[in-house]
């Protein structure tokens, strides 16, 4: 059930609604937008017509909306205007200019970083992704390089004027990736992974929460709506790819995945075409296709020499070819009503 209040309700009419929610013994969530302020009801209570009346009945009320859907908090039901996700300086997810977060799968070096991070930001790159813990089907694989990764990222990244995204895996280490990180990422595989859920719901970074390897889209709000419901309402959603059949692409890259979403839900939602499809020549192609279908931006693996690279080499673009698919970018996103990042300053 969510509780819209009236435009200008007062503080006392707010409480009034949360008191007699915790008097019923369910939980409220308060979401103040730019014009309205609604709060979230959460449990299950014995007799829904008379509790809609009870509180359609309070001053401030304006309308009472009982929501159907497992997910509740972060429906478009809930919040009818769209959420913007700010990081730092300036960029963001959900407004009109369009986050582009490039970078290598592993932070392998700090040559090998500042190198991308360069690279990336004169193209006109706002995020600098790489991981510095990484899952690995392999036990035997490269896992990343720890805390000295975070520090290369956080340092290559200010250095080009850039924010950092980067993967967290374990809960007991979500302190110290947001000591270093602008925007803490939920990998696919630990999408339901509701313990780290929960814990980065509670750290007050951004959040980054790509869909399941064969996840629905249903599962995937859910899991945004544990991130929610802790606490931490600043949550953008990615789409790379499910699980197929075909061996032609790594995944399935779902982008009808993009509009749905954003039928259902206020969240943004950005596309990984890299991981999407596992193949270097269709990240281009794909990546205009996730402009043109709505998304809020993309975030795209990029290395100096993939040929070399520890992870998804095969899936990285080369410095130059980044470079290209910005430039191919512009017309698209103009067409759409978007824009792209202005390079940074310090790269440029």
């Amino acid at each position: 059930m969510i509780i819209v209040m009236r435009l200008g309700a007062a503080q006392s009419e707010l409480d009034r609604v949360t008191e007699l929610i915790a008097a019923l013994g369910l939980a409220a969530h308060v979401s103040k937008g730019s014009e309205r302020t609604i709060v979230g009801v959460i449990g299950a209570p014995a007799d829904k017509e008379t509790l809609l009346a009870q509180f359609a009945g309070l001053d401030g009320v304006e309308s009472v909306v009982p929501i159907s859907r497992s997910y509740k908090l972060v429906s478009l039901e809930a919040r009818p205007e769209r959420s913007t996700v700010r990081i730092r300086d300036g960029i963001e997810f959900g407004g009109k200019t369009l986050a582009v977060c490039a970078g290598p799968c592993s932070v392998e070096s700090r040559e090998q970083l500042e190198a991308t991070s360069v690279a990336v930001a004169r193209a006109g790159a706002n995020v600098l992704r790489g991981g510095a813990f990484k899952p690995r089907t392999s036990p035997y694989a490269f896992q990343g390089l720890g805390e000295e990764g975070l520090k290369y990222l956080r340092e290559t990244a200010d250095r080009s004027g850039l924010a950092v995204v980067t993967e967290v895996l374990d809960p007991r280490d979500v302190a110290l990736v947001a000591r270093y990180a602008d925007m803490l990422q939920i990998g696919a595989r630990n999408m339901q992974n509701f313990t780290l859920l929960r814990e980065v719901g509670g750290a007050r970074k951004p959040v980054l929460l790509k869909r399941g390897l064969a996840a629905t889209i249903d599962e995937w709000l859910m899991a945004a709506e544990y991130v929610y419901v802790a606490g931490n309402h600043d949550i953008v959603l990615c789409e790379r790819g499910i699980r197929s059949f075909d061996p032609q692409t790594r995944n399935l890259l779902d982008l009808s995945a993009v509009p749905i979403v954003q039928q259902l839900s206020h969240l943004p939602v950005i596309v990984d075409p890299s991981h999407g499809t596992g193949v270097r020549s269709l990240v281009e192609p794909m990546s205009l296709a996730a402009v043109a279908a709505g998304a809020d931006g993309l975030i795209v693996e990029v290395h100096p020499n993939p040929a070399a690279a520890f992870s998804d080499g095969p899936q990285s673009l080369t410095l130059g070819s980044f470079a290209e698919l910005m430039e191919r970018l512009r017309p698209v996103a103009a067409a759409v009503g978007r824009a792209l990042p202005e390079p940074a300053a310090a790269a440029a």
